[in-house]
């Protein structure tokens, strides 16, 4: 019998749990998923009133004992993002728990674990394209793996960018700097991330160095790009969270790799990365690390997270839930 539900509300989430908590969780879950034992179920999304989306996704891990779904509706009027933990011995629901800090700190923290495994070990300096929440634990997931000397940013909008260099450099104390084109920003930069909303490719091969590692995040719909074909041709290393989120769901990599199954051999999981011990090949010039957001993610967060709340009895305990029968007439 599970134990009694517990809901963690956006307080538990972030007093649990840091962000550099959330790198070693992920390699943990990973590595089940490139030996079998850890599952994703496919990303599916639905566009709506032109640009409002609704998204699912999850996943199983018999080894761990859980599996969870997460869900949420992405619209001009904001997002609050629900995840759904359950016992595979008996169906039984663990926890729920409001899930926009810990959809932060998962996609920042597998970003982190790239630029772990994918860039060259000495780098410390960092480009970020864009300026919205999701860049701030982008850079705070870097500086958690690759410790930072400076940053350079751009966004459109001139005050945005200038206020979000303000904010890490006090938050960090390195350096910090608002550029005024994507070309400035990057150039000679040795770990590049993209976390836009773009809907037109705005990162071009021609403006990274030899050694470069780039992050892309931002992308998560077919309607949107970040970055243009020409990249993936310098590329050594292309990995990605979830091959079927790509395939599915990425512009960027449905374009350049068409609907054949051989070209997609190219694409590496970075579960398999993680579960190889296989780090940036001596020489290369670029690597891509594409970032849909998947189930495995959320579930290595979803675990610790419950672990911790057991262990400090945070959360709101739920009520035991008692089975209803359906009533058959309505005037009974």
């Amino acid at each position: 019998m599970s134990a009694a539900p517990i809901w963690l509300t956006e307080a538990d989430v972030v007093s649990l749990m840091a962000l550099p908590d959330a790198i070693p969780a992920l390699e943990s879950v990973l590595a089940q998923e490139a030996q079998g034992g850890a599952h994703n179920m496919t990303k599916t999304h639905l566009t709506f009133q032109g640009h409002d989306t609704m998204h699912a996704l999850g996943a199983a891990s018999p080894g761990i004992g859980l599996t969870e779904t997460k869900a949420w509706v992405h619209t001009a009027g904001g997002t609050a993002p629900l995840l759904c933990l359950w016992n595979t011995a008996d169906g039984q629901c663990r926890a729920v728990i409001e899930a926009f800090a810990l959809g932060q700190m998962r996609t920042g923290g597998i970003s982190g674990l790239a630029t772990k495994w994918l860039s060259v070990p000495d780098a410390d300096e960092m480009a970020v394209i864009g300026s919205g929440r999701q860049a701030v634990t982008q850079v705070a997931a870097v500086q958690a793996v690759r410790p930072l000397k400076r940053l350079r940013v751009f966004s459109p909008t001139k005050e945005n960018r200038e206020a979000f260099a303000r904010r890490m450099a006090d938050e960090f104390g390195f350096e910090a700097a608002a550029r005024d084109s994507v070309e400035d920003a990057v150039r000679d930069a040795p770990i590049v991330t993209c976390v836009t909303l773009a809907r037109a490719p705005f990162l071009h091969a021609a403006m990274l160095a030899p050694g470069t590692h780039v992050n892309a995040v931002g992308a998560i719909v077919p309607e949107r790009i970040e970055f243009a074909d020409d990249i993936f041709a310098r590329c050594a290393v292309v990995a990605v969270d979830s091959l079927p989120g790509v395939q599915n769901l990425s512009q960027e990599f449905r374009n350049h790799y068409g609907e054949g199954k051989v070209p997609w051999d190219e694409v590496t999981p970075v579960s398999r990365i993680v579960a190889d011990g296989a780090g940036r090949p001596a020489g290369a010039d670029l690597t891509l690390f594409k970032a849909m957001g998947m189930g495995l993610s959320d579930l290595a967060m979803a675990n610790e997270l419950l672990a911790r709340a057991e262990a400090a009895g945070a959360g709101l305990k739920l009520p035991d839930r008692v089975r209803a029968q359906p009533r058959l007439r309505a005037d009974n």
